[in-house]
């Protein structure tokens, strides 16, 4: 079962302050590939099932108790979110910014024309 916030709800201002998503380009991973061949360099590439689910949250959020979870219908219960959820509008950069200083932790570099790929040390010259 997976749990997912109705994001579609959300209020700008009020239940997030601006929205993101970290698109590829398809001209920059035919860059990438022709620099790894080129320059004979190791590539990684990683895919999180549960790349949400690590993120605090900046905002204060609150979401009706899931479908199957109310015990008692008389009393109507909030849950405060701590961790960002699949749906919420700001899940995606949270994510991100998670990830970017984890990165930058591991002595990683981001590209500064590409925001999605990182090298570690310094490219080396073609001889």
């Amino acid at each position: 079962m997976r749990l997912v916030a109705k994001g579609y709800s959300q209020v700008e201002g009020i239940d997030f302050h601006e929205i993101f998503s970290l698109v590829v380009k398809l001209v920059y991973i035919r860059t990438e590939l022709a620099l790894t061949t080129l320059l004979d360099l190791e590539l990684e590439q990683l895919d999180v099932k549960t790349t949400f689910l690590h993120c605090d949250l900046d905002e204060e959020i609150y979401m009706e108790q899931p479908e199957g979870s109310v015990q008692d219908r008389s009393r109507i219960l909030v849950c405060k979110l701590k961790k960002s959820l699949y749906g919420l509008r700001q899940s995606p950069r949270q994510w991100y910014k998670n990830f970017d200083s984890f990165m930058v932790r591991q002595n990683f570099i981001r590209t500064e024309y590409d925001h999605h790929v990182y090298f570690k040390g310094s490219l080396p010259s073609r001889n």
